[in-house]
């Protein structure tokens, strides 16, 4: 399984140095990927390149870091840290300026070497928060 946790690494961490080329080699044309933050399920390496350059669009400078990796059977718990400056519209969401830093955990499922299936949750609600797009909530 140590080469699925690279796989997947680097399918995390590389689209956001520029790299696409690591999507078409590694996301099966099968894909399905499911995102709490998205309204549909993410279909294929064009679904996912178009999903990154989102983001990407909205924090060119923006980076993906790989924290932890779990592997077993077929799968890859992958727990990550995403950061950047927000320079360009996200979500609605007009450029801030603002940095931000958000936590993610992806479960990806991999077959003959590609990834067919990943579940991913990230803290999209704090993203807001530190953009200024919704108060932050009251302590307690």
């Amino acid at each position: 399984m140590a080469d699925a946790k690279l796989i997947v690494k680097r399918l995390i961490e590389e689209p956001w140095k520029g790299n696409f080329d690591v999507i078409d080699e590694y996301v099966a044309s099968s894909f399905v990927g499911r995102d709490a933050a998205e309204p549909e399920p993410i279909r294929g390496p064009a679904g996912v390149r178009a999903n990154v350059e989102k983001y990407t669009a909205g924090f060119p400078d923006g980076a993906i870091t790989v924290d932890d990796q779990i592997a077993e059977g077929d799968k890859v718990a992958t727990r990550w840290t995403g950061r950047g400056t927000q320079t360009g519209e996200v979500a609605g969401i007009a450029p801030t300026g603002k940095e931000v830093t958000v936590t993610g955990l992806t479960i990806s499922r991999l077959e003959d070497g590609k990834v067919v299936e990943e579940w991913t949750t990230w803290d999209t609600l704090g993203m807001l928060i530190q953009l200024g797009a919704i108060p932050e909530p009251a302590r307690a």
